[in-house]
């Protein structure tokens, strides 16, 4: 069953709602909101994608708004303080792959001037192009875990059926380039 229509058997009001709505497939600019979508995915690993969304609003305050710079520069003490946050998943692998990924966002950011321009560079792949070069480039970053991502920031097709009303509305965002993967 595709998200669309999970959504719609779910009903108007539920949290997968909103985010089918405004927030999945559609492309995102900002590197700290990409980031924070890699994360998010990431938390998802071995969880339902409910429980992420439910947990987003302390994901987001517990990763000081996913700035990049700021969480490049956690400490050891600022992950074992993240360990005891029950609002997130306390997960240490997760949590130090955040730490890990943010410097290499930062690295990417030096090289290519964001982490969206270094994404836009390597557009279009396929899905297991990507997964390669996500496993190669970050840390805890499986097939699903990047299609995910890639689906959910507009990189890699099928966020939503033709037949769905938010997928005339994502494309109107895709810039020219992106409108044919």
């Amino acid at each position: 069953m595709s998200y669309c229509n999970f959504v719609e058997k779910a009903g108007k009001d539920t949290i997968h709602r909103y985010y089918h709505d405004n927030e999945y497939g559609f492309p995102i600019l900002d590197d700290n909101h990409l980031f924070a979508r890699l994360v998010l995915e990431i938390n998802q690993a071995g969880l339902s994608w409910e429980t992420i969304l439910k947990k987003k609003d302390n994901f987001f305050k517990a990763f000081d708004e996913f700035n990049i710079d700021k969480v490049a520069r956690y400490t050891e003490k600022k992950v074992e303080k993240l360990l005891q946050d029950a609002g997130i998943i306390r997960n240490r692998l997760k949590v130090e792959a955040t730490v890990s990924n943010a410097k290499k966002i930062k690295e990417i950011q030096k090289e290519f001037g964001s982490f969206k321009n270094w994404l836009d560079h390597h557009h279009p792949k396929t899905k297991e192009e990507w997964v390669k070069l996500f496993k190669q480039t970050f840390r805890f970053t499986g097939g699903e875990i990047v299609n995910e991502f890639l689906m959910s920031t507009g990189y890699l097709p099928g966020a939503h059926a033709e037949s769905c009303p938010v997928y005339k509305k994502v494309l109107k965002q895709k810039p020219a380039w992106a409108k044919k993967s």
